[in-house]
């Protein structure tokens, strides 16, 4: 029984032997220096370009329409069809420019007995006046009417929409609408930190959908002199020349322009750690044997590299690899 007594505790003891060195063990893990991989982080001329997204628009647009109501006797021109300025476009019912021709002759034969007995002393000023008055309403009626029975074009280009056909009455309602092709431009809106950079002349590059892969040239025609206090952005023009008129309004445009380059700091993509459930990006730096979690401003993404607006120096040792046992103020111990 004692030999038994005694084997226990021998077992017992090495037991507690054991489990002592297991903690001993993960003591001296936990206690370990992270071993860390760093890389010294140096500042870039980086190319200031921006991207601004619009629909074509045609540089000039005109809709067509008579300035009276009148019924539509004849189209003479389709969407798609190019015009020339001068050309007539539409045709328009002329029965009231009749009836307005014939209230003018009696007007005028009117006009004629009164100012003879006028003259004479038969009638007074105030009939003689009024006789006259009644004759050039008369005349003004003509000369709208007249203007208004052949519709012409005001410029030369492209039918782009066509409301209304023959035998229609059109009160007010553009029948046709033209748009000049041979430039057109974009409306983008730019950020107020690009006012002072933003000139008349700059040239953008231009990429459209609808001809992957090819680029186009335009440039800064309008800056506007205001700035949207609820956006902070101000709208500015650029016009696209397009003469060979492949570029089409309504086409979907993308305009890139180089505000010139500015040096800024430049680190490895792996550097950065997401700020769960957030958005924001922080980076460990290196610095006496310590790291500090420092919350950065991203730019531009080049390859594999980010743009640092604030948060990192030139100069800066940055952690690359080992973040996983990482906290603020952590002591680690810098690995090749």
């Amino acid at each position: 029984m004692n030999k038994i007594k005694i084997l226990s505790l021998a077992t017992f003891a090495l037991i507690m032997a054991s489990c002592g060195g297991d903690d001993d063990k993960n003591k001296a893990v936990a206690e370990a220096k992270p071993e860390v991989k760093i890389t010294k982080v140096t500042n870039e001329d980086i190319p200031q370009t921006e991207t601004y997204t619009a629909t074509v628009e045609s540089d000039v647009k005109n809709n067509i329409s008579p300035n009276t109501p009148l019924r539509i006797e004849k189209i003479l021109v389709d969407v798609g069809d190019v015009v020339r300025k001068g050309q007539v476009l539409v045709v328009l019912d002329q029965t009231n420019l009749s009836n307005t021709k014939l209230q003018y002759e009696n007007a005028k034969i009117d006009f004629g007995r009164m100012e003879a007995l006028y003259k004479l002393g038969g009638v007074s000023k105030a009939n003689y006046d009024a006789a006259k008055l009644q004759l050039d309403i008369q005349a003004a009626l003509i000369k709208q009417l007249t203007e208004n029975a052949q519709l012409v074009a005001p410029v030369s280009g492209v039918v782009t929409a066509r409301n209304f056909d023959n035998g229609d009455m059109c009160s007010g309602s553009a029948i046709l609408t033209i748009e000049q092709t041979n430039a057109v431009k974009l409306n983008v809106n730019v950020s107020e930190s690009y006012y002072k950079l933003l000139k008349k002349g700059m040239p953008a590059t231009i990429t459209l959908d609808a001809y992957e892969g090819e680029e186009f040239t335009g440039k800064v025609t309008i800056v506007s002199p205001s700035i949207d206090a609820t956006t902070h952005t101000f709208k500015a023009e650029i016009t696209i020349n397009n003469k060979d008129q492949k570029v089409r309004p309504g086409m979907f445009a993308r305009a890139t322009i180089n505000f010139g380059s500015k040096s800024h700091t430049v680190i490895p993509d792996v550097a950065l750690v997401k700020q769960i459930g957030a958005g924001d990006r922080y980076v460990y730096v290196y610095k006496d044997g310590k790291v500090s979690y420092n919350k950065v401003e991203l730019g531009k993404h080049m390859g594999d590299k980010y743009e640092i607006l604030s948060g990192v120096n030139a100069g800066d040792q940055v952690v690359i690899a080992g973040h996983s046992r990482l906290a603020n103020g952590k002591e680690v111990e810098v690995v090749k």
